[in-house]
């Protein structure tokens, strides 16, 4: 069960992730101060408090007042059983999936603020020379954004991206700290039953490698298929 919800929490917070720091990213590149500044000051407070920190801190202070009024439990019980299913297979158990968003919430924040840099870091590395015939074309600066900058972006971005994925992966392991039946949690729970620690954490740390490696190359692929 930990091994099936490792990889689904790091699937969206990935994608939490990357719709976050797109938004960042090019926050952090705009003309204008206040975006600059919004997308500097997030990306500095992150960067700069260690993880298991920022997770309390999100989890005590914000997620555990904010989910519990969402109703997401009740709203999932009221489905028809095989929406429910459906809903189950992406989310997890409906029991524990408030506490599932809320580890999918903290993960994402966390890795918006790297991923933040790695899109201003591939808009930046764009020749001032594309974004001017964008302009003597016609084009505004949003389509020139969506049409000239990123697409270029995307393909000095993916092994960065790649490897934040695979970063994501690893640090799901600290939402176990926050009662999230993933991997490291129900290991621990394990070791602890069986007092059979040195087995127990042998075999996780191989889960994870095979995880990590097999999205590794996953992720080779599809880069050297964008280079082509």
């Amino acid at each position: 069960k930990g091994l099936i919800t490792t990889p689904r929490i790091s699937f969206w917070a990935l994608i939490l992730a990357s719709f976050f720091g797109v938004f960042l990213g090019i926050a952090r590149t705009s003309g204008r101060l206040l975006p600059r500044m919004i997308g500097w000051v997030y990306v500095e407070f992150v960067r700069n408090i260690p993880p298991v920190p920022f997770l309390f801190l999100f989890y005590f202070f914000i997620s555990s007042q904010v989910i519990p009024h969402l109703d997401i439990r009740d709203g999932v019980e009221a489905l028809e059983p095989s929406a429910k299913a459906i809903v189950e297979t992406l989310f997890g158990p409906t029991n524990l999936i408030e506490n599932f968003f809320s580890g999918v919430l903290s993960l994402a924040l966390m890795a918006a603020a790297y991923i933040a840099e790695i899109v201003r870091a591939g808009i930046q590395s764009i020749p001032k020379g594309q974004i001017e015939a964008g302009k003597t074309v016609g084009l505004s600066p949003s389509k020139i954004m969506l049409y000239v900058v990123l697409p270029q972006s995307i393909r000095k971005v993916l092994p960065p991206l790649a490897g934040q994925f695979i970063t994501l992966i690893k640090d799901s392991s600290l939402v176990a700290l926050i009662s999230i039946q993933e991997l490291s949690f129900l290991a621990m729970e394990i070791a602890i039953s069986e007092q059979r620690f040195f087995e127990v954490w042998i075999a996780v740390g191989v889960m994870y490698f095979c995880v990590c490696f097999i999205f590794a190359l996953v992720f080779r692929r599809l880069e050297l298929k964008w280079s082509d």
